[in-house]
């Protein structure tokens, strides 16, 4: 990947001067001179249906990665940057509560033991009753929040910018446990929300590590490095972990910007596989395959077992392809311009195509036992299902 001269040297001589500097979009190629592929007619073999479209507000914006809609009990819940989270009903999108933090919201909502969790650009982190939206407690911690929260086993867990993962109760929102790395010069921004899996805490750092905490006291089960920085400068040294980890059947899956994809074992952090690749967008996994979108928009299938390639879809390329859903028999992807993609499974070929907005679509498609809901940064939401 290549950075312009007097773009690199301005950001090098920001991250001396402050010690950690985070990239943006222009340093990721989406704003530079690789514009977006056009995207090309084929013969649609699924039609998509949108069962449902609510504008809940002014969404997130463009940076609006860290606000993901959290499908829990029958509900979708949703936070705008702006401060408000709202609860709909997952089948109808009916409204059913909003609530007002009063903070500008740039990370959630996570949900779990009867809690929606959002936090915001100052590290403010609030606590909402999920029945009704009734405030229950605030938390402050140590920088911005670019990540949903996670909820489990009595522990809200949050990751900061600055590297440290806190543990908070669930009842009083008392702090139990903080951990902290250290992040380097450089970065990218954002971060990935920790994965939560029988008892442990997955977190993937700026440094290329994956570290696997106790939920209950944040100590260190284990670590492992998935990619080694490489390079004479601090950009081509990026090696940071910026998707959520995916856990399935035993084993945890991640990958980082500039590096390797990797299995590794949940219990032991033993590395199962890893291969060259670069992503900041992210992961899934179903029963046979890893789906990831590289730096390029290229959507790629991997077998599970081995990493060998299945296919790769290479016509969303810099369209800023968000992290791929498995969902039925497809992946789905949104775009930059509202565009929600849908591929086989099986060959990675175009099925179909839906816009459910002119906005980009920066969030990961969440996926329900029916209906798969995207997230705009306009504040559309829309739930979709494909005809059967």
């Amino acid at each position: 990947m290549k950075f312009p001269t007097e773009i690199t040297s301005l950001f090098l001589a920001t991250s001396l001067l402050c010690g950690c500097t985070a990239i943006g979009d222009y340093m990721l190629g989406t704003d530079n001179n690789e514009p977006p592929v056009p995207l090309q007619d084929f013969d649609a073999t699924t039609e998509v249906k949108t069962l449902w479209s609510r504008d809940i507000g002014d969404g997130g914006g463009r940076g609006g990665s860290g606000l993901t809609p959290a499908l829990a009990d029958g509900r979708i819940y949703a936070a705008e940057a702006d401060g408000d989270v709202v609860a709909l009903n997952a089948i109808t999108g009916e409204s059913l509560w909003r609530t007002d933090t009063e903070i500008t919201i740039s990370g959630g909502p996570g949900t779990g033991d009867g809690l929606v969790v959002v936090g915001s650009e100052d590290g403010e982190i609030v606590a909402l009753r999920s029945q009704d939206g009734l405030p229950l407690w605030g938390a402050q911690v140590s920088s911005e929040v670019l990540a949903p929260p996670r909820v489990a086993d009595g522990i809200v867990v949050v990751r900061t910018v600055d590297g440290k993962l806190f543990g908070f109760a669930v009842g009083t929102g008392q702090r139990r446990w903080v951990y902290d790395r250290s992040v380097p010069v450089l970065s990218l921004r954002g971060t990935a929300a920790p994965a939560l899996n029988d008892g442990l805490v997955i977190g993937g750092f700026d440094s290329g590590r994956l570290i696997a905490l106790g939920i209950q006291d944040g100590q260190v089960v284990w670590e492992n490095r998935i990619a080694v920085p490489r390079g004479r400068t601090e950009l081509e040294r990026l090696v940071d972990i910026d998707s959520t980890p995916a856990v399935i059947d035993g084993l945890i899956y991640a990958v980082t910007f500039q590096g390797r994809i990797a299995a590794l074992d949940a219990t032991t952090g033993a590395v199962e596989w890893r291969r060259d690749m670069s992503s900041h967008s992210g992961i899934d996994v179903d029963s046979d395959f890893v789906f990831v979108t590289d730096e390029k928009g290229h959507i790629w299938s991997l077998e599970r077992d081995t990493s060998a390639s299945s296919w790769r879809q290479k016509k969303l390329e810099f369209r800023r392809a968000t992290a791929p859903r498995s969902f039925a028999d497809f992946v789905v992807v949104g775009d930059l311009e509202g565009y929600v993609h849908w591929l086989r499974r099986e060959d990675g070929q175009f099925a179909a195509r839906a816009r459910v907005s002119s906005a980009p679509i920066v969030a990961s498609p969440l996926v329900g036992k029916d209906l798969l809901y995207i997230y705009a940064s306009d504040g559309t939401i829309a739930a979709l299902r494909p005809a059967e």
